[in-house]
């Protein structure tokens, strides 16, 4: 995650001396698109007959917004989806791990947020803010190697719920014209904890948090 972290703080640095010249940005409505990363924390997973540690690779996050930018707030609304490869499962119970997962947890977010923008003389202009919302979180089918007795085993059943989420970060907005600018963002995301396959022996219950780092174009109407 520092690695991630420290790739995306030097990428906006490098970015800054290509759009010395440019115009400052105007006010009003506007659209966006981003793609990045998303770095997704351990998590715990619990249900009646189990209780996991789960670990995660990294993954994708991609989006797009829509708002209104008033000169020293915007307000938006944004729809983004997070996808989080699981690597490893810890079985706090049997004491046994689980390697070779082959599975994955989607989240498909819908978010009001709002930020505050310092502008300054330069065209990159530092922001931060928060937002809420919900989230549609998808648990696939999951499959893990036993290290303890070498067998191929089903983990977690695919299933979906929906659930409260909410995000905090910061970034930087980079004017490459009075319409145009490139947007480097950070964002940490989570949800409250989503419940699968409620009326079944193998339910299970987990909350999605990740870090995500993006690039993305902002245009102004």
């Amino acid at each position: 995650m520092k690695k991630s972290l420290l790739a995306f703080l030097a990428l906006a640095i490098l970015a800054i001396p290509t759009i010395c010249l440019a115009a400052p940005p105007t006010f009003g409505p506007y659209v966006s698109g981003f793609v990045g990363a998303a770095v997704t924390a351990d998590t715990d997973v619990t249900g009646s007959n189990f209780d996991d540690r789960v670990e995660f690779d990294p993954g994708i996050n991609i989006g797009g917004t829509v708002g209104f930018d008033y000169g020293f707030m915007r307000l938006e609304g944004e729809l983004s989806y997070k996808q989080a490869e699981i690597a490893r499962v810890i079985d706090r119970i049997g004491a046994e791990t689980f390697r070779n997962v082959d599975g994955r947890i989607g989240a498909l977010a819908v978010m009001g947020n709002i930020f505050f923008d310092l502008h300054n003389p330069s065209p990159v202009t530092p922001y931060l803010g928060a937002g809420v919302g919900f989230a549609a979180l998808h648990q696939s089918d999951t499959f893990g190697t036993s290290t303890a007795f070498g067998d191929r085993q089903l983990l977690y059943q695919s299933d979906d719920d929906s659930v409260f989420a909410y995000q905090a970060g910061a970034g930087l907005e980079i004017a490459l014209s009075s319409m145009l600018s490139l947007d480097l963002s950070y964002r940490y995301f989570r949800t409250s904890r989503a419940s699968f396959n409620e009326d079944t022996n193998i339910d299970n219950e987990l909350r999605f948090e990740s870090h995500n780092g993006a690039v993305g174009i902002r245009v102004k109407f």
